[in-house]
């Protein structure tokens, strides 16, 4: 192909970026990377995996460039809540999307007045939640299952000053969860006059 230049590939963005499951399609995401990690690589059944708590927790993913690479779950008990279902995919494992990961959800469950992190780490992994400070309870309970044994883990934590309360702006309670510092749709309805619809409606069904 004379007197043709080819252009050059423009170099792939390693930058890493995390953010909150929000729909369908984020949930997408975190099925397929959990699938690629924990049911083939790990051999771990579907029904063990996929335990029926996922739509009832937060889901964080993981982005190396535009590429989802990891995600990470939490799920919210009366004075704690609990880390779980890091996946990381395995081309991934070099970056530093894990701890990116990690460190938004203690952000985030600071930032929601939680003073306990509590975690099951496979026990090859006890050294890497400690990174954040996390520390083993200590109390000698066993636990396995889908073929692994874990350590339970702590991390204790003080709230944000940001922390969400009841004192708090009732219009960053009612913002998308995690995106607390910027006005939402319900903020800018609030500018709209009061008309009290189902009012009109109950008048016009008489």
């Amino acid at each position: 192909m004379h007197g043709t230049r080819i252009p050059l590939a423009k170099p792939c963005s390693r930058a890493i970026t995390v953010r909150l499951a929000r729909d369908p399609s984020d949930l997408m995401l975190v099925t397929a990377i959990r699938s690629a990690v924990y049911l083939a690589e790990q051999d771990c059944p579907f029904e063990e995996e996929f335990d029926g708590n996922d739509m009832v927790a937060a889901h964080f993913i993981g982005f190396v460039g535009n590429e989802p690479a990891g995600c990470l779950r939490v799920r919210f008990f009366g004075d704690f809540a609990k880390v779980e279902r890091l996946a990381v995919r395995h081309q991934y494992r070099r970056s530093r999307v894990s701890f990116k990961l990690v460190q938004a959800s203690v952000d985030y469950v600071k930032r929601k007045g939680f003073r306990k992190i509590y975690g099951q780490a496979q026990d090859r992994l006890v050294d890497f939640w400690a990174h954040f400070g996390a520390k083993p309870l200590g109390h000698n309970r066993k636990i396995t299952f889908s073929d692994f044994s874990y350590t339970e883990m702590l991390l204790e934590i003080e709230p944000g000053p940001d922390a969400i309360t009841l004192d708090s702006d009732p219009y960053v309670i009612i913002r998308p969860e995690g995106d607390w510092d910027r006005p939402g749709v319900l903020d800018a309805s609030a500018g709209r006059s009061v008309t009290s619809p189902l009012r009109d409606l109950a008048l016009a069904s008489r």
